[in-house]
Order: structure tokens, then C-alpha cells, then sequence
């Protein structure tokens, strides 16, 4: 698929750039996507939820009342899981929801993820830039230009540019991310994927090992 390449005022350069089929035109494969995605939310998550058991709780293991004759139930001690402030039955504690995916399946499921933004014609290619300072305005008009305000953007640059991503992250509906950073979940959420020639360049040769 052949993209016209763009400068920052959103105006075409003349230079056009192929994107490469064996990233950008595979046939998606959804289970990965989903695998590759349950796997990153899964890693955000930090597991440290934790509620007190019974033999936690600080308070009296005295009986509160003799065992029969009293017509209710029988009880032990205050900490019990029935009585107001007493443990908590089976709840949650600390634990790690990380788990493993094969390196091919997750290449796999960001070729996927790029393909389909591919096919619905939501990648946009820009020449390499830069800004001359850190200003939140340089990339509102960035974005502008590309008649593109409002909508969630994703930029990948093919190294870290300080002054372009401190521009952006003041921007709730725009991330900027550098190539080694591309996940599938990050593509999929973004309306609009943003590739400067280079990172276009990276992407290709990551892929290709």
C-alpha cells in the first residue's frame, strides 16, 4: 500500500513511501490481538488489593455469649466473618496477573493491529520533524493541521525526542511512543496512527528479524 508522506502544516511533500505487506498487509489474526492485549492490561494491573482474614483482625477471641440456650446462633468471637468488622470470607489478597506469550504470537498480533489500521486507511506518514522547544501549542497545531483535533492520536517516532513528547502529554486524546514501544493495545486504541519515514523504517526492521 503506497501512503503520500506529509509535512507538519498537514500539506503533502510529493514523496510517497510504501508500507511494507509483510507488516502492514497480513491477514489479522483476532485471537492474538486478544491474547496480546489481555496480556498488557493484565500487566497494568498492580495486584495490590488485600482484605483482613479473621486471624488478622485485631479484637477479642473471647465467646461472646454461652453456646446454647440463648435461642441464636451459635458464636465464637467479634472477629467472626458474620458480625460487623470481623474477616472477610475468601477475599482478596496480593498476587501477580502477569502471565507468558510467545514472542512470535505477540509480533504477530501487532502486524495484526497494524494491518487493520491499514486497511481502514488510518495511518498517516510524516516527514521527520522536530520542535525547536517544549510548548503544548507546537503540537495542538501539529495535530490541527492534520484536521485531526478531537480525535486520539498516536505518534510513533523512531527514538526518544524529548521536546515532542513533553509537547504532547499534556493532551489527553494524544501519545506519543517511540518504535520499540509499539504495543497492539496502544494501535487499536488510537483513531489515527501517526509514522514519521523513520519510524516506518524501524518498525520494518524490527519486524523482519
Amino acid at each position: 500500500m503506497e501512503v503520500k508522506v506529509l509535512n507538519i502544516s498537514g500539506k503533502e511533500t510529493g514523496a510517497k513511501v510504501q508500507l511494507p505487506e509483510s507488516v502492514f498487509g497480513i491477514s489479522p489474526v483476532d485471537h492474538a490481538i486478544y491474547l496480546d492485549v489481555k496480556q498488557y492490561l493484565a500487566n497494568q494491573r498492580q495486584g495490590t488489593h488485600k482484605s483482613k482474614q479473621r486471624n488478622e483482625i485485631a479484637g477479642s477471641t473471647r465467646k461472646l455469649y454461652k453456646q446454647k440456650g440463648t435461642g441464636g446462633a451459635r458464636a465464637g468471637s467479634i472477629k467472626s466473618p458474620l458480625f460487623n468488622g470481623g474477616g472477610r470470607v475468601f477475599g482478596p489478597q496480593p498476587r501477580d496477573y502477569s502471565f507468558k506469550l510467545n514472542k512470535k504470537l505477540k509480533v504477530l498480533a501487532r502486524k495484526s493491529a497494524l494491518s487493520y489500521k491499514a486497511q481502514d486507511s488510518n495511518v498517516v506518514v510524516l516527514e521527520d520533524f522536530s520542535f525547536d522547544s517544549i510548548k503544548t501549542k507546537n503540537y495542538l497545531n501539529l495535530v490541527s493541521a492534520l484536521n485531526l483535533a478531537g480525535e486520539k492520536t498516536l505518534l510513533v517516532l523512531p527514538s526518544q525526542n524529548n521536546n515532542i513528547y513533553l509537547s504532547s502529554r499534556n493532551i489527553q486524546k494524544a501519545k506519543v511512543i517511540t518504535a520499540d514501544q509499539l504495543n497492539t493495545y496502544d494501535v487499536l486504541n488510537c483513531s489515527k496512527l501517526l509514522l514519521t519515514a523513520d519510524s516506518l523504517k524501524t518498525l520494518e526492521e524490527a519486524f523482519a528479524k
